[in-house]
């Protein structure tokens, strides 16, 4: 069979870290949600919102050259910094950080042709690390065996921006955001995300943020400090792909 992009599942957004005995703890990692599907002998890199990003990051496309046919990796790409630190700012230039970035898989949701999202988020993990060899641009998302408690201090220690709890026997429910994946951040900072841009004679005159409030995404403001012309162009032709047909922000009630 040919496989094809599906719709990633989504973490809800929580102020306290669950706990018990079916829920495991990874790093929030500060990057772009990336799909790569290999399917025909060929890997093709999605957005999530299934915009081809093949060609911008073709390398990472190289890296993961080994995975079998008819296979759907789910994961983050990130940029380090030179601490080993995942870094957004750097990652938006990537063309100069090409070569500190790093596409770590978390799940795998078809392999060799078979659709293995039913099946237990433990399992999927043990498929998940036979299938995919890490390289300087592929990585594992590791899965840690500390308490959360234990993960809270960590990434407070390190200036971690969160973390993510998966229920291990979770199954992969697409475009879904049922609460057996949960994300929690810790430090203070507002989390806003971009969904829109005002254009310009430049490019980008400014970008239209928004911040969750439960499942839905509100009109926060828009941005337009710290854009110099060069920053315009290239801000527009990093998103200017990025198109979808709906505006996913709603005014606020």
């Amino acid at each position: 069979m040919s496989v094809r992009f599906i719709e990633p599942m989504e973490c809800l957004p929580v102020e306290k870290v669950p706990i018990g005995d079916h829920w495991t703890y990874e790093l929030k990692l500060d990057g772009y949600r990336l799909q790569a599907v290999k399917s025909n002998g060929k890997v093709t890199l999605y957005s999530r919102r299934g915009n081809d990003l093949t060609k911008r990051f073709d390398y990472i496309a190289t890296a993961l050259a080994s995975l079998p046919d008819d296979t759907v990796i789910d994961g983050e790409l990130v940029a380090l910094d030179r601490e080993g630190k995942p870094s957004f700012n750097l990652l938006q230039n990537f063309r100069s950080a090409a070569a500190h970035i790093v596409f770590y898989a978390f799940d795998i949701l078809f392999h060799k042709g078979e659709n293995v999202m039913p099946l237990a988020l433990s399992k999927r993990r043990a498929i998940l690390d036979k299938a995919v060899k890490p390289s300087d641009h592929v990585g594992l998302s590791l899965v840690s065996d500390k308490t959360a408690a234990q993960m809270l201090r960590f990434v407070r220690s390190q200036a971690i921006e969160g973390i993510v709890a998966k229920r291990d026997d979770s199954v992969y429910q697409p475009g879904k955001r049922t609460g057996c994946w949960t994300k929690t951040r810790t430090n203070l900072a507002q989390e806003f995300v971009v969904g829109g841009y005002i254009p310009s004679n430049l490019g980008v005159d400014s970008i239209v943020v928004g911040f969750y409030k439960g499942k839905d995404l509100y009109y926060a403001a828009r941005v337009r400090a710290g854009f110099v012309p060069t920053t315009r162009r290239a801000v527009f032709g990093a998103i200017k792909d990025l198109k979808d047909g709906e505006m996913p922000i709603r005014e606020p009630a």
